[in-house]
């Protein structure tokens, strides 16, 4: 099971090398790296038609247009003037929204989900580094929000990791606290933190998503590109081969589950099935992007055979 973990990681704990170590694979990564950037954070060119570096498409002269763009073999063709159009390549800003409240600290199988949830953000900072894109982030903790502005080059991801580290180490070793409120404070903050036109990435197992919660995506989905990433534990789905009563604990409340009985199986099963149903529902109604990972296998694993 080591084997399958990244490097300097022990899927519990989180270390400044195990994060930096996504920082060589969006170099080095770069089949599996274009198909997340594309997947996770879609293309990035902006639509404006003008003079740039990617050509797009040839029209007839309009108005207005450049004449050091005119196509002059088109309009010798045609006996009409055309103009040659480019889309600009921009810098965007990126939000990455980590959830590291009560629930995303658990794993049954190869890591926490918390874990999970650091890896995918990490390599979402370095690519967007590649990329030359400014990197802004917003970690949730559950007691306390923790937000930086969109920064470029490598200072937005080193601050970005090294927040994520302490953060999670601190939630690790605190003690428990009451119920952990509902993303509304976080998705409010991303709301305020975003600028228009932002790509704005959201990780977390959705447990404390309510449906109070919709209005505040929706107003960001509004002037933004969003994309769900939703974490996810193979126990949550009843999926276990253990066969047994299990005292099962977020921190805040501990359950006893008998995973001797198959009914008791498949009522958890239908439970988690029907929440992630209801975040694919809830992606499509509003134009969202959704993503799956699991704890059961390392990141760079379930990235480089994916299709979605």
């Amino acid at each position: 099971m080591d084997k399958q973990l990244s490097p300097y990681s022990d899927g519990v704990n989180l270390c400044l090398d195990e994060l930096l170590y996504y920082k060589q694979q969006a170099i080095k990564w770069l089949p599996p790296a274009k198909s997340l950037w594309s997947q996770t954070l879609g293309q990035h060119q902006s639509k404006q038609l003008g003079r740039g570096m990617d050509f797009a498409e040839v029209r007839q002269y309009q108005a207005g247009d450049d004449v050091r763009s005119i196509d002059w073999r088109v309009t010798a063709r045609t006996g009409k003037p055309h103009t040659k159009l480019f889309t600009e390549e921009r810098e965007k800003p990126i939000i990455v929204y980590v959830d590291f409240s009560a629930s995303m600290m658990f794993g049954s199988q190869l890591m926490f989900k918390s874990v999970l949830a650091a890896h995918i953000a990490s390599l979402i900072a370095w690519l967007s580094v590649a990329q030359r894109d400014r990197i802004g982030a917003i970690i949730d903790t559950g007691d306390q929000l923790t937000e930086l502005k969109p920064t470029s080059r490598n200072q937005g991801p080193l601050a970005f990791i090294q927040h994520m580290v302490k953060l999670h180490q601190d939630k690790l070793r605190s003690a428990p606290t009451q119920a952990s409120p509902d993303m509304m404070n976080g998705l409010q903050a991303l709301n305020r933190l975003c600028p228009k036109g932002s790509e704005v990435v959201i990780i977390s197992d959705f447990l404390r998503f309510s449906e109070s919660n919709q209005s505040l995506l929706t107003r960001l989905r509004s002037h933004n590109r969003v994309r769900l990433v939703h974490i996810s534990d193979p126990l949550e789905a009843g999926i276990t081969n253990y066969r047994g009563v299990e005292q099962v604990s977020d921190k805040r409340q501990t359950l006893w589950m008998d995973f001797s009985s198959r009914k008791a199986r498949d009522q958890i099963k239908s439970v988690f099935e029907q929440k992630q149903q209801d975040l694919k529902d809830l992606s499509i109604k509003h134009g969202l992007s959704f993503t799956r990972l699991s704890t059961q296998e390392s990141l760079l694993q379930q990235l480089s055979g994916r299709t979605q």
